[in-house]
């Protein structure tokens, strides 16, 4: 990956009594009072975008670039955590992420009329599952893992043991996210914070002895891209206590007044800090990413549950890791991340509506199916209709009670009623194979649907 070009520093004055101090000061004074915006469009460019646009005023590129990053001061203030050096790292408040912050607090906590399908009962726990899925096998793929969403879904559905190291990632990813649904109400402490790396990373270090510890300085661990450039040289790891007590108490934190930080943005600061100082030996993308979740619920943002931030990093990782990048060539101004961070929220819970809206039709067709070519005894829930139309899109498909009740989050009996009613009425057909009964779909069904 290319490292980004560090931008020009803003202009410092040593000695006010030489003429070009003074110059220097007169011409800093006309760039500040430009007033020009810190964004492009509502875009918060770096350098290595902004010096190719046009520049108002007759400015050079570095005089454009000085201005903007003026308006960007302006507009900033200290955060409560540093870099390696000691120096603070920043966050500039603009209109641009005024108007994100809305659009997540509209669409991720009070929307409850706009996703009736996981408002509903009957039709959460499927939904929610689904996600835990996806964010499982996608974040696990981010760092490495390299089984198909297919063959992980069916892994993770069956609930059965994984077979190599990619599959133990996943399923370690899962159980993580799991456990840490149930810590919602807890503080951040360290000890929540090791557990959840023993989890993320069971079976998959080089040393076992790793999981749920510090990193040590003879670990030698290093950010780097897949040719081996050094992208970051994390925190020493004599700092490392110091610094994930630091982040407990920050996510903790409900500062009003001053003080005051936006949730959202605490969540986003939160995935960055433990990501920047990366402090076990393997598996801190994954963790990183498992507390913002965990900030989110903490916070009140429900429907972030049922979004899988992972999926959409996925497809554009060179920006994940560039919006780190940026910060760090540009005087620790963590907005870069934290624009690129809410884009990906915004596009997961448009995605999320279309997901919901694209269900809701596909059981209204089912039943539609159903009334008009199979007169059934019994009312079908919504696991039965969610299955069915699974089964009339994959006449091939077979299905257990455990796979059935992992996908609803239902009793293990509950899961082999839903089957069972609908071998009684005809729509699926039952076999054994060894010790357990496969479901798949009736040989009329899918006849009569053709």
């Amino acid at each position: 990956m290319k490292i980004p070009t560090k931008p020009p520093k803003l202009p410092e004055f040593n000695d006010l009594a030489s003429a070009v101090a003074q110059e220097t000061l007169l011409k800093t004074l006309t760039l500040a009072g430009l007033r020009l915006s810190p964004t492009n469009r509502g875009r918060y460019l770096p350098w290595d975008e902004l010096r190719y646009k046009p520049a108002p005023n007759g400015l050079s590129p570095e005089d454009h670039w000085l201005a903007v990053r003026f308006a960007r001061r302006a507009a900033s203030r200290s955060l409560p955590f540093a870099d390696v050096q000691g120096n603070p790292f920043t966050l500039a408040h603009v209109p641009a992420l005024a108007e994100l912050l809305h659009e997540v607090d509209r669409d991720a906590a009070g929307a409850i009329d706009a996703s009736p399908g996981v408002t509903n009962a009957e039709s959460r726990d499927r939904y929610l599952m689904t996600s835990l899925f996806e964010e499982a096998i996608t974040s696990s793929q981010l760092e490495g893992a390299s089984t198909t969403r297919e063959r992980a879904r069916d892994m993770l559905r069956e609930g059965r043991a994984p077979k190599d190291h990619s599959e133990r990632m996943i399923v370690n990813t899962y159980r993580a996210m799991e456990w840490l649904r149930t810590q919602g109400e807890s503080e951040l402490t360290p000890a929540i914070v090791f557990r959840l790396h023993e989890l993320v990373t069971e079976g998959t270090l080089d040393d076992p002895a790793d999981a749920g510890r510090f990193r040590e300085d003879a670990d030698e661990i290093v950010v780097s891209d897949d040719v081996g450039q050094v992208l970051h040289r994390p925190p020493k790891a004599d700092e490392l206590p110091r610094r994930l007590a630091d982040l407990c108490h920050f996510a903790n934190a409900s500062a009003q007044g001053e003080d005051f930080l936006h949730p959202v943005l605490r969540s986003i600061l939160l995935h960055f800090r433990l990501a920047y100082d990366h402090p076990f030996v393997d598996g801190n993308g994954r963790v990183a990413r498992a507390l913002f979740y965990w900030s989110m619920a903490r916070h009140g943002y429900w429907l972030c549950e049922f979004v899988s931030i992972s999926r959409i990093l996925r497809r554009a990782r060179a920006a994940y890791l560039r919006s780190y990048l940026y910060c760090e060539t540009d005087d620790n101004d963590v907005t870069y991340f934290v624009f690129d961070q809410l884009r990906v929220l915004r596009r997961g819970i448009r995605d999320l509506h279309d997901y919901l809206a694209r269900k809701a039709a596909e059981l209204r067709d089912t039943q539609r199916v159903l009334a008009a070519h199979w007169k059934t005894k019994v009312v079908l829930n919504q696991r039965q209709l969610a299955l069915l139309g699974h089964a009339l899109r994959h006449p091939q498909a077979a299905y257990t009670a455990q796979s059935h009740r992992r996908s609803h989050a239902v009793a293990y009996d509950t899961a082999r009623r839903d089957l069972l009613e609908l071998v009684e009425e005809g729509l699926l057909m039952m076999h054994k194979e060894g010790k357990k009964f496969v479901f798949t779909p009736a040989t009329e069904l899918a006849r009569r649907v053709r």
